[in-house]
């Protein structure tokens, strides 16, 4: 049984909405990227609890329905006499049965009924909105296709729309879970074992453990787990985003590897791609929530200075590393694409490494702002600006993987031109290396 770690918040949040559900039907939205732990911590919140869990397979209806049907009965004392053929005449004996009996109904990967039946949903909406009232049902619905979920539940045009009583999205665990974790696998563990294994995963649960279960606990060994022929890190990035987007992801993986390899403004990215890349990049961003624009702290909205990153380290890995060499990945060349990672290693996890201090500046807490800055010409950039604007002070983080790299009076010098944005504020500036991680 895998371990399980941290989610304690989350755990507080379920079991208080559990709580509300004994009095009014919950209905309670549960997104995250795939492999992020959505099951793992559903499983564990309902054990010991009267509860179901189902599994949406893409198998016919009336398929589906019978696996349901007989794991309601099992689970929660459900008895239907006879079989039914239709999820809505099965969603409609569940809710009249919440009506005298409370308890947890997990649907999971709930997006793919569209392909079982793509009515279910106005009907799930009609019975819903008729029986809520009266019923006592703790009902959780989690997907792993973000751009289906976010479709179902947050497009006013969808009929599910609003239905929702409680939405929670999970995060993958912070810099102080990781550390933990590879910690309790390798208590010898080096700032370079922990920064490979946060530019691998990210936080991301399923990657953490299927490296620390492979006993790649330092930084060799996870380079070698991944360049080896059986390791799902050679091919996770294109299944996730093909499920996102289709079969038309051409265009979208050359966007991606642009991205990844450097080129973050759009002007950049048009080039490479020989087209205007807009409409591509507002998709990537809103529909399928893979990259995110970021623009210098404290500017405006509308500010064309701007820039675009993969919020995820695992897809910023893959395509920096797998995509741009995956002609040596179908030619079994596994040594040569290591040598290409760890020829690059040092320049490409300065970023990680900078995004792994956000990550635990956040954590630490205190803040109303935290980012980037870099003026027009990019001649003055600070790598990290943390705002706390009810104390009126900031502190200016230069980032540098080596701690004799730092040069805090250049630093000193790009403070005062930001300063300027925040002329009442106190402020310091420090310099972070691996030494801090």
């Amino acid at each position: 049984m895998q371990a399980f770690y941290d989610r304690k918040n989350e755990i507080e949040v379920l079991s208080q909405i559990e709580r509300q559900s004994e009095y009014n039907a919950c209905f309670t939205v549960l997104s995250g990227r795939r492999r992020i732990g959505k099951t793992e911590l559903l499983k564990r919140f309902i054990s010991g609890k009267k509860s179901a869990y189902l599994f949406t397979s893409r198998t016919s209806e009336k398929s589906l329905c019978t696996q349901w049907q007989k794991i309601l009965e099992e689970n929660i004392g459900l008895k239907i006499f006879g079989n039914i053929e239709n999820l809505s005449d099965l969603f409609e004996q569940i809710m009249i049965f919440s009506q005298t009996v409370h308890f947890t109904l997990i649907i999971d990967e709930f997006q793919d009924i569209e392909y079982v039946n793509k009515a279910f949903f106005s009907q799930m909406q009609n019975i819903w909105d008729s029986q809520k009232s009266s019923s006592k049902i703790n009902l959780i619905v989690c997907g792993s296709i973000y751009s289906l979920m976010t479709k179902i539940f947050q497009n006013e045009k969808e009929p599910l729309f609003g239905r929702a009583t409680h939405s929670i999205h999970l995060k993958p665990f912070t810099p102080s879970v990781v550390k933990t974790i590879l910690r309790d696998f390798n208590p010898d563990y080096t700032q370079e074992d922990l920064l490979c294994l946060y530019m691998l995963s990210g936080g991301v649960a399923k990657y953490i453990f299927l490296l620390m279960y492979a006993g790649a606990t330092t930084k060799e060994k996870m380079i070698d787990s991944v360049c080896n022929m059986a390791s799902p890190f050679l091919s996770d990035g294109r299944d996730i985003l093909i499920s996102e987007i289709g079969k038309d992801y051409g265009t979208y993986f050359s966007i991606l590897q642009a991205i990844a390899t450097g080129h973050t403004s759009q002007s950049e990215i048009d080039s490479i791609i020989q087209k205007n890349t807009g409409a591509y990049l507002q998709n990537l961003q809103k529909i399928f929530g893979v990259i995110e624009q970021i623009r210098p702290l404290l500017s405006k909205a509308e500010s064309r200075n701007a820039r675009w990153q993969i919020c995820d380290e695992y897809m910023r890995f893959y395509f920096r590393f797998i995509f741009t060499h995956q002609y040596l990945v179908e030619l079994g060349n596994y040594d040569i694409l290591k040598q290409f990672i760890l020829r690059d290693y040092e320049t490409f996890t300065g970023k990680t490494l900078e995004h792994y201090f956000t990550a635990k500046i956040l954590e630490e807490g205190g803040l109303t702002k935290i980012g980037g800055w870099w003026d027009k010409k990019s001649q003055n950039e600070i790598d990290i600006i943390a705002v706390n604007d009810l104390e009126k002070s900031c502190k200016i983080y230069e980032i540098k993987r080596q701690s004799k790299k730092i040069d805090l009076e250049q630093v000193r010098t790009k403070a005062e031109v930001f300063m300027q944005n925040l002329p009442n504020y106190k402020h310091e500036i420090a310099g972070l290396s691996m030494e801090e991680m």
